[in-house]
């Protein structure tokens, strides 16, 4: 008898972090779905693999301290970041607040936002608990990606 389960393609979800046409930051919870069953190589069982992009990128890992906040800012670029450890939390112009741990995914990407009424721009950011969020952040360095809505990455 097959475990069906083992054939059945995963999913990933993460925070889309985005501008709208107004200017304006949002964040969309959006899957990942194009994963493929093959081996990473030699004799290794086969596993599921998104092969997402090929980009010149950039990959920094970083530390905020506890009580760490970011006051209003855009992403530097648009950037993939994952907690490794601790929580961390985003708050976007539409007033949406997602809180994140390790794990989680969030791809920052509010380029070109437009301040609101009480000069905001992008989003703000900071720590949650007792211990510092330890974070992986890998950047994408070509413009091409500025502006890539919920589903673009899928």
């Amino acid at each position: 008898m097959s475990d069906n389960s083992q054939n059945k393609k995963p999913k990933q979800y993460y925070w889309h972090v985005w501008t709208d046409e107004e200017g304006v930051s949002h964040q969309t919870r959006t899957e990942l779905t194009s994963f493929k069953k093959e081996s990473m190589g030699g004799d290794a069982d086969e596993q599921w693999n998104n092969h997402l992009l090929e980009a010149n990128t950039k990959v920094l890992f970083t530390e905020l301290p506890v009580g760490w906040v970011g006051t209003w800012h855009e992403n530097p670029k648009p950037q993939w970041i994952v907690p490794l450890s601790g929580r961390w939390y985003v708050e976007t112009m539409d007033g949406k607040r997602v809180e994140m741990g390790p794990g989680e995914i969030s791809l920052g990407g509010d380029q070109n936002t437009k301040a609101n009424a009480q000069g905001h721009k992008g989003h703000v950011s900071g720590t949650l608990g007792t211990e510092p969020a330890k974070l992986m952040i890998v950047q994408l360095l070509e413009e091409k990606w500025i502006g890539a809505k919920p589903g673009d990455f899928s």
